[in-house]
């Protein structure tokens, strides 16, 4: 019996219109206002989001997973991939994540390797086929009324201010 072909390496990712700004070296995304002169804006207009996975004991690094191969050969990808490696990965110590790595590097990691305790690692890309991110934010500024627009994963990985004062506070 012939083996199915290795289905397309895929990464979750989330859509965003918006700022990329930076303020004492920090990244932030920014919708539903216009950034004043307190920050500075590193790029505006629509981008794309991914997610990386931190890997154990190296935080500073992480994978953005595109492909999955689980035991007997099953493989996934996407959304499956993502939530295979969220929910179940613990089952499947041994199981093998190939992506790209927050450098942009092509990489693969073993489940073992990756903290899953840690907070997902937000990649902002120029465009799909980028594989170096353009920023790697820690926070989301958007005025109450915008926040529906920003999609659920991007809200619940990232720290929400409601206005950019609030945000520079917070890392002064």
């Amino acid at each position: 019996m012939p083996r199915p072909p290795v289905p397309e390496r895929i990464a979750i990712s989330d859509s965003f219109s918006g700022y990329v700004i930076t303020s004492s070296g920090h990244h932030a995304l920014s919708s539903g206002f216009t950034p004043d002169d307190s920050v500075s804006i590193v790029q505006s207009g629509a981008f794309i989001v991914r997610y990386g996975l931190r890997v154990l004991g190296k935080p500073h690094i992480s994978i953005v997973p595109e492909l999955v191969a689980v035991d007997y050969g099953r493989m996934l990808n996407g959304l499956d991939a993502w939530d295979f490696i969220t929910r179940q990965s613990n089952l499947f110590p041994r199981a093998e994540v190939f992506g790209h790595r927050n450098d942009g590097k092509d990489d693969m990691m073993y489940v073992k390797n990756l903290d899953l305790a840690l907070t997902p690692e937000v990649l902002v890309f120029s465009g799909p086929s980028d594989l170096r991110p353009l920023a790697q934010p820690d926070a989301l500024i958007a005025p109450q009324d915008a926040l529906d627009a920003v999609a659920a994963r991007l809200r619940q990985f990232l720290t929400v201010f409601d206005n950019p004062a609030a945000w520079t506070a917070s890392h002064l």
